[in-house]
């Protein structure tokens, strides 16, 4: 399953890399972040037949019909749009300095770049950030909560749930409200997300337990996302001791056990 939301689309194909490197292994016991499980089991089996049946084969045809550089140019546009986000959410996080970088992507991209259609900044070598409310939230301190799955919405944590909120104020088509303009971006944000996460169908449909390989991949993400990929130590996983060497006893000898030797060896 491709999670649908706008704001769960765009790092989940890393997600994904990520645990095909590291592997996903299912073995029956509750996540213990997952204590909603066979609820979010349900909602993800819906999101799949939706996603199935309507935004797959909508994004196989847009992938089909739109050459590469006009798809470049719509990934751009929205990427830019999403900039205020981020950069709110530097300031929210005392990161001037990133947040100066962002402001100065956003300006170049939007002048220079034409709305947003082409990425000079990249060819200015100025970096790219991504960073979002529930990001400036567990930077402050809160618990994720519980893994949740969302109708139509994809995987989250309970306290990325105000994220979806306070980035929507953010983004500057929630302000546009002339015609329909503001209904078709969505749309076509959207589909361009999934025709970006085509390649991982294949990926997710070899997978032992889909579910549980999306819901790894995110939390995961999210944890390298918060802390900008210095995780400190408490969150990692205690790493498994190993047994000490026998001291004391050869390598090819056998230890002595004070047994007499066999008969026809000298004792």
């Amino acid at each position: 399953m491709i999670a649908l939301s706008a704001t769960v689309l765009r790092p989940l194909a890393a997600c994904c890399a990520l645990l095909v490197l590291a592997g996903c292994a299912t073995t029956g016991e509750r996540h213990p972040a997952d204590p909603w499980e066979p609820g979010n089991r349900k909602v993800f089996a819906v999101n799949q037949a939706v996603d199935r049946a309507t935004l797959r084969p909508v994004a196989k045809a847009y992938e089909a019909t739109l050459p590469k550089w006009m798809r470049n140019s719509v990934t751009n546009f929205f990427k830019n749009l999403d900039m205020p986000i981020t950069i709110a959410n530097q300031l929210l996080q005392g990161k001037p300095k990133q947040a100066g970088q962002d402001t100065l992507r956003f300006a170049m991209n939007t002048t220079l770049g034409i709305g947003g259609l082409f990425d000079p900044a990249s060819d200015a070598n100025l970096p790219v950030h991504d960073e979002d409310f529930g990001q400036t939230l567990g930077r402050w301190g809160m618990p994720p909560g519980p893994f949740l799955m969302l109708p139509l919405l994809g995987p989250s944590h309970l306290r990325d749930l105000p994220s979806n909120v306070f980035n929507r104020f953010l983004q500057p088509f929630y302000w546009y409200n002339y015609g329909n303009e503001r209904w078709i971006s969505l749309g076509l944000s959207l589909v361009d997300k999934r025709a970006r996460l085509l390649p991982l169908d294949a990926t997710l449909s070899r997978t032992y337990d889909p579910y549980g390989f999306i819901r790894d991949a995110y939390m995961q993400r999210r944890l390298y996302q918060v802390w900008d990929g210095n995780i400190p130590e408490r969150f990692l996983p205690p790493e498994e001791e190993l047994p000490e060497d026998d001291e004391g006893v050869p390598e090819d000898e056998p230890e002595a056990t004070g047994e007499a030797a066999p008969p026809g060896q000298p004792d």
